[in-house]
Formats: C-alpha cells, structure tokens, sequence
C-alpha cells in the first residue's frame, strides 16, 4: 500500500518539476537567444526482466523492480530561433544550419543512425568572457559598447575576438560606423578593416553545454571540442538583428495543461490510498 502511496508522491514530484520548467521557459519568451528547456522525466529506472527456461539453472534475472517516476534533468533544445531586425548596430544574430555529412535532424536537433547511433547538430555560438576570467558561450547578441570601446553582452561579460581577447574598437569608432562582414570582421564604410574579428565558436555536441543563467552557457567537455567557426560552414551573423528565444508558445500551453492534469490525477490517487488506509485502522483494526 505504502508502496503506491510513494509512487503518486514522486509523480506529483516530477510534474511539479516539469510545470516550472514549461513557466520558465514561458516566462523567457523576449528573452534575445534563450533555448528552451524539456524536463526529462524516466519511469521504471531499472527494469525487471527474466528469461526462463526448463530448469532453475536457466533461469536469469536483469535489474529489479523499482516504483515511481523522477525528474531527470532538464535538456535545453539548440534549434535556430526566429530573427527580429532592431536596426540597433549593436545587435547581432546567428544564424546557425551547419551540415554534417549530409545529415538530417529532427526537430530536437539529433540524428539517429541505422546502428542507433545518435549525432547531434552542431551549434554555433557568440564566445564570452565573464568577470572571473572564464570563457562562457551565448546565442543571446544584444550588446552594448562601452566608453572605452569594450563590445560587451547583457550581463556584463566581454565579447571575445578570434584573438581571445575581450574585442575593444578603436578610439573614436562606433558601431554605427562599422559593417561586419560575412568572416566576422568588421570594416569601416570604406571598406577598410579595423583589425576586430568577432570568435564564433562551434559546439559539436549542444548537450555538453551547461546553463548558467543571463543566457550563458559553460562547456562541460573538453575545451578543445569547442572551435572556432571556419569560413566555409553555414553560419551567419546579422547586425541589427537579435534571435529570439525559440520557445514553441503553443506546445508550451499543452505541456502546462498536461502537467497539471497529471499533478491532480496522482492527487486524487494519494486521497485514495489515504482513505483506504484510515479504513484500515479505523474499520479492520477494530474487528
């Protein structure tokens, strides 16, 4: 009995997780460059399989049964968003199609191989540099330029140069001045290269990056697996442009409404088992 009870108890658990993780992705909805998150959620961890045959000797046990349902993790989705023009010089964009081997990928960004074998899209994404010195990742390009010339992103890390150094324009030049070009450069209106070329680095496998808040990533993997962009990959990067979050509105409203169904259904089971417990030692007991 207890045994149901912990069952609807982890049910209730993780659709809790997984409503505030549908709200936050809700709540980023203008959030520039924000990847929306899916709570994975995983019933029966360890299955309990046996094959049996004439004798005990060909009996054979895998795994055990196990009760209940939890919440995973949390995997962010690294899919292209829509693009919005601001007009800002400020602003910028990635576009981000990268071709592997001429493979497709569904709509979660993966391929899966005859063999089962799974290869995710490649992800292209602006390289920063937070107050502590470390390099972080963002889609998120809506900077600002300081006084001394300083390219920075939103919360204040710096935006690094293929020479991975904080990129910093000349005295006096602004970014409404300035044009990038298709190689990340930027030029002035004659043409002539100011000696700033914008890092886009390129994530083989998204799902080694870790969420740290402000739109910023940190790669988990080893740090020679993040490259920088090279010239003939289908990557662009749009000035006066930001990406928007590619939170799917509608699946979103779906997903709430199916959360809080499921919450109310373990619920009702919980009151159920409560009150065939009270019968138990209030009616059986007395007998």
């Amino acid at each position: 009995m207890l045994r149901g009870l912990y069952t609807a108890a982890s049910g209730m658990i993780s659709q809790q997780r997984r409503h505030d993780t549908v709200t936050n992705n809700i709540s980023n909805i203008n959030t520039p460059g924000y990847k929306q998150t899916n709570a994975v959620t995983r019933s029966f961890p360890e299955m309990m399989l046996s094959l049996t045959g004439a004798g005990e000797e060909n009996f054979k046990q895998i795994g055990k049964l196990t009760n209940g349902v939890f919440a995973e993790e949390s995997l962010s989705i690294h899919l292209q968003g829509d693009l919005t023009q601001t007009n800002n010089s400020s602003d910028f964009a990635l576009i981000s199609n990268i071709d592997l081997n001429g493979l497709s990928f569904d709509a979660s960004g993966k391929n899966v191989g005859p063999d089962g074998e799974v290869t995710f899209q490649p992800q292209a994404f602006f390289t920063i540099q937070d107050q502590n010195g470390e390099t972080r990742y963002t889609r998120g390009g809506k900077f600002t330029l300081t006084e001394d010339g300083f390219l920075m992103a939103s919360d204040g890390s710096s935006v690094l140069g293929t020479d991975g150094q904080p990129i910093q324009m000349p005295a006096g030049v602004g970014l409404d001045s300035l044009i990038l070009t298709r190689d990340q450069r930027f030029i002035d209106a004659n043409g002539e290269d100011i000696g700033v070329q914008m890092l886009i680095s390129r994530i083989d496998n998204p799902n080694l990056l870790v969420r740290e808040g402000n739109g910023s990533f940190r790669f988990s993997g080893e740090e020679g697996e993040a490259v920088a962009i090279a010239a003939d990959e289908r990557v662009e990067v749009r000035q006066g442009y930001v990406e928007r979050s590619n939170v799917d509105v509608a699946q979103a409203a779906v997903d709430l409404m199916s959360a809080l169904r499921a919450y109310e259904a373990n619920q009702k089971v919980i009151q159920f088992y409560d009150q065939s417990l009270s019968k138990a030692v209030n009616d059986v007991g007395r007998v």
